[in-house]
C-alpha cells in the first residue's frame, strides 16, 4: 500500500507572492460506514448489522463525552478531545463563551503505533505513475 500524491504550484503571499510547488497527498475515495462495517465483519465472528451498530453507538457516545469535557482514549485507534478557537479580550471580565468562541473542534492524537509509523514514513507515489518512491 502507498499514499498518492501529486505536485501542485501554489503562491506564497508571505514571502513577496513567489510560485511555489508542493507535493500534495491525493485521497482516492472515501470509505463509509457500510463498508468498513462489512470490512471489519470479514475479519471478525460478528456480523457487519452487529459491527455497524457498535460504530453508530461508538459515534454517539463519542459526540457524548466530548460534549462533556472528557478526553477519549480509543486504544489502537487514539485519543480524541474537544477544542475550540477563541478571540482574545484585554481583561478576563470582557471574556465570554458566546462572543469569545469562534468555532469548536475534535483534536485527534494518533496511537503510538501510529505515531510510530508515520515517524518512519510511508511509501508513496506520484499520481499517474506506476513506481513508488
Amino acid at each position: 500500500m502507498a499514499l498518492r500524491y501529486r505536485v501542485t504550484k501554489r503562491s506564497n503571499s508571505i514571502q513577496g507572492k513567489k510560485e511555489q510547488y508542493i507535493l500534495q497527498a491525493v485521497h482516492t475515495g472515501k470509505i463509509d460506514l457500510d463498508t468498513i462495517s462489512k470490512a471489519i465483519s470479514n475479519e471478525c465472528s460478528l456480523h457487519e448489522v452487529d459491527v455497524k451498530a457498535v460504530l453508530i453507538a461508538l459515534g454517539i457516545k463519542l459526540e457524548y463525552y466530548l460534549e462533556k469535557g472528557n478526553s477519549l482514549d480509543l486504544g489502537a485507534i487514539g485519543k480524541f478531545k474537544m477544542g475550540f478557537k477563541c478571540i482574545a479580550a484585554p481583561e478576563a471580565a470582557q471574556l465570554s463563551p458566546k462572543k469569545n468562541i469562534t468555532k469548536y473542534h475534535v483534536n485527534y492524537q494518533p496511537s503510538l503505533k501510529l505515531k510510530h509509523k508515520l515517524k518512519s514514513g510511508i511509501a508513496t507515489y506520484k499520481e499517474g505513475s506506476r513506481s513508488m518512491g
